[in-house]
């Protein structure tokens, strides 16, 4: 499969790692426990944003990526989008910590871990050295409203959150 387009169906069964954000374990070097992460069931009603890049504490995914993300919630959430996720293939414990590393809390923004890149091979979107590639898919009730990859790894063309706000 070479991706996901507009008008496709989310696929069944795609499962991701995370760590839910507490109260208790808000502190950057608790753990948590990772859990699996239902997507395909959790969003089948939802509207969702899942925007992928190459790893968590990299350069423009730490400079801008999350950050514009972080920054335009307002009006993401304005938009009737119900989840935003961020995914990358490093581990559950490492996307937990970089989450609270930009300060997110509750679910906000929810950071979760495609172990060994597995979803994002699915979907032909991981590059030679196994990594998820910079994307985003929007789902609406399960179908795919837009979809995007970007050219190259570290470019934000297509998967920043002003051109994702356009597209809703």
């Amino acid at each position: 499969m070479s991706g996901l387009k507009s008008g496709d169906s989310f696929p069944a069964d795609v499962v991701f790692s995370y760590i839910p954000w507490s109260e208790e374990s808000g502190e950057i070097t608790s753990c948590g426990i990772p859990i699996n992460y239902y997507a395909s069931k959790d969003w089948a009603n939802k509207k969702v944003i899942l925007f992928a890049l190459p790893g968590a504490f990299t350069p423009v995914c730490s400079a801008r990526h999350v950050p514009e993300y972080i920054e335009k919630l307002p009006e993401i959430r304005a938009k009737g989008v119900d989840v935003v996720a961020v995914l990358a293939y490093n581990d559950a414990y490492v996307m937990s910590a970089w989450g609270k590393a930009n300060n997110v809390t509750g679910d906000d923004i929810l950071f979760l871990s495609d172990p060994e890149a597995k979803f994002s091979k699915s979907i032909g979107w991981a590059d030679e050295e196994g990594r998820t590639r910079r994307y985003v898919i929007v789902l609406d009730h399960g179908k795919v409203t837009y979809a995007a990859l970007e050219r190259e790894k570290n470019v934000l063309e297509v998967s920043d959150a002003n051109t994702v706000l356009k597209n809703l």
